[in-house]
């Protein structure tokens, strides 16, 4: 994202900066998928699928951040990468500027956030589209994504419960925060306090799905001025309320060295959250071919010697 903000359309942005892309070590490519259905939110589709990858692999979906694009995003935060080791497919879908300007997802209109209409229909479509084209195990369809794609990560955790085993939101915003564009600036920052219960209730109402609910993981940096390390809060409160969980953590430790905390039932993570201490707004990474490194290192893809995405796929079981 651009800070400092000049105007209510940057502040309502969630601009995560233009990604570098390199090409995958495959003859594997991404590649634009059209006609995948009616499209109500006018988006584009591209798609990742590794060489030879079989049926009932995994799907995840990687949303972008403002002014970024579908394959810069996907490769950046080490989605290709992690693809080519484990085997599964990515699904990017990518804004239009004729949607909005800086190509953000609209996370806060009420016609992009809606259960069958706009942008997060669109998404789900490309997800259905996955399944039929590839053969994808429909129960493990996973969704994350950074900045204004970390709040349409949350917009389609609470829209589609049913198509989502899990997201991991990174610098991202809680569902229904904002009912606007002109709402969305005080969501971001300093950001907005809720209760629990009026947060699950957002979610509650977004569908007839009554669970089981997707498991979340949050990523947040603690030196983050432009999304608010408190939007973390909320998005842990939100969840652990859906799930009927307490959102005091049952567990507490590091991981590389950075707060990690556990929201469990029954010992299974629900919710999660990393914080990422003295870590901007932005994706974290650690780039390198090494167990746990991934991505590459650009604007707003931060080297903090953590990769998001590798946590996140040991969370999702993906190499399984």
């Amino acid at each position: 994202m651009k800070r400092p903000f000049t105007a209510i359309a940057l502040a309502v942005s969630l601009l995560a900066g233009l990604l570098a892309g390199a090409t995958p070590a495959s003859a594997a490519s991404i590649v634009e998928v059209t006609g995948f259905g009616t499209n109500p939110g006018n988006l584009k589709m591209f798609r990742y699928t590794p060489d030879g990858l079989p049926a009932g692999r995994p799907i995840v979906v990687a949303l972008h951040g403002c002014t970024q694009t579908a394959a810069g995003y996907g490769t950046g935060a080490g989605w290709i990468q992690l693809a080519n080791k484990w085997g599964f497919a990515v699904v990017l879908p990518e804004q239009q500027s004729a949607n909005n300007s800086s190509k953000c997802f609209n996370w806060f209109e009420r016609g992009d956030t809606t259960r069958g209409q706009g942008e997060a229909e669109s998404i789900a479509q490309m997800v259905r589209r996955t399944i039929t084209d590839t053969g994808a195990n429909a129960a493990r369809v996973h969704v994350t994504g950074l900045s204004a794609g970390g709040a349409m990560t949350a917009v389609m955790l609470a829209t589609y419960p049913d198509m989502f085993a899990g997201g991991g939101v990174v610098a991202g915003i809680a569902y229904r925060c904002a009912a606007s564009m002109m709402d969305a600036f005080s969501c971001m920052y300093p950001g907005k306090n809720q209760t629990p219960a009026q947060l699950g209730n957002a979610v509650r109402a977004a569908s007839s799905h009554t669970g089981p609910w997707p498991t979340v993981s949050i990523w947040q940096g603690s030196a983050d001025y432009t999304v608010a390390p408190m939007n973390a809060t909320e998005l842990a409160e939100q969840w652990t309320n859906v799930h009927g969980i307490p959102s005091t953590p049952t567990s507490t430790d590091t991981v590389a060295g950075y707060p990690h905390a556990v929201y469990a039932s029954g010992g299974r993570t629900l919710v999660e959250t990393y914080t990422i201490t003295g870590m901007g707004h932005g994706q974290p990474i650690d780039p390198g071919t090494a167990d746990g490194q991934c991505g590459q290192a650009g604007a707003y893809l931060l080297d903090v010697n953590i990769c998001a995405a590798w946590h996140l796929s040991g969370r999702w079981n993906l190499a399984g």
